[in-house]
């Protein structure tokens, strides 16, 4: 794993579910459920995404308003309070770069009760060790799963887009929506905790979540680098 500045940094994923399938079948993800593209989020259009949908992943420009944006959000839930099932699987990212693999095991450890992973795999390995563990334990835990990383770094050498620079800093991040409990889920690895946006189920996930997608499109509305994809059982 490569350091800059003392910190430990990958390269970053491209948005594009050939590369993100193909990385997860790779650490041992098995069964009918795969990331596809959303095109849309008009009614139309996301009735085209495949059903269920287990997950929603947002890749997003992050801007000044956006990070005001976070601090004032911060603030409110710790006056206000908030209530966060334990059954949410949530981790810190320790690692520069590293969100759209965050992204992929906020999705994938919140939906192990519908996918299986191949016996002895990268993905069983890591899920079995983050048991029990705190979010910051289970960030710390993907800085050593080498495996993972190596994964990770063939899987960002593939896309569509030039690779850039390791020491280039992004302004890209993707982060991740589940339902659990009957509740709709932000997971951000950079947060200090998720973020629960109210009642949704396994039926409403994509339409919810496309609701509080737009409320980030309106933080920078001139910036078209807004990219969503459902994890969706295809079969």
């Amino acid at each position: 794993m490569a350091t800059v500045a003392g910190k430990p940094r990958w390269l970053p994923l491209e948005s594009n579910p050939d590369v993100l399938n193909k990385f997860v079948k790779n650490m041992g993800l098995r069964g009918d459920y795969e990331f596809t593209d959303v095109f849309g989020l008009d009614p139309e259009l996301l009735a085209m995404v495949p059903q269920p949908v287990g997950g929603v992943l947002l890749l997003f420009p992050v801007s000044d308003n956006y990070m005001e944006r976070n601090a004032e959000e911060a603030r409110e839930i710790e006056a206000r309070g908030q209530t966060v099932s334990d059954q949410v699987y949530f981790m810190k990212q320790t690692i520069s770069n590293a969100c759209g693999t965050v992204g992929l095991l906020h999705c994938l450890g919140n939906n192990q009760a519908r996918v299986q992973f191949e016996d002895g795999s990268y993905l069983q390995r890591y899920f079995a060790q983050c048991a029990g563990k705190s979010p910051a334990e289970r960030g710390k835990l993907l800085e050593e799963a080498n495996e993972i990383s190596s994964a990770h770094e063939a899987s960002a050498q593939e896309g569509q887009t030039d690779t850039p620079a390791l020491e280039e800093d992004q302004t890209l991040h993707f982060i991740c929506f589940v339902e659990k409990e009957g509740q709709l889920y932000e997971l951000d690895g950079n947060k200090e905790f998720p973020i629960n946006h109210g009642p949704t189920s396994p039926d409403t996930l994509l339409q919810d979540a496309a609701v509080v997608v737009r409320r980030f499109m309106e933080v920078t509305p001139d910036d078209m680098r807004f990219t969503v994809m459902a994890f969706s059982k295809t079969q």
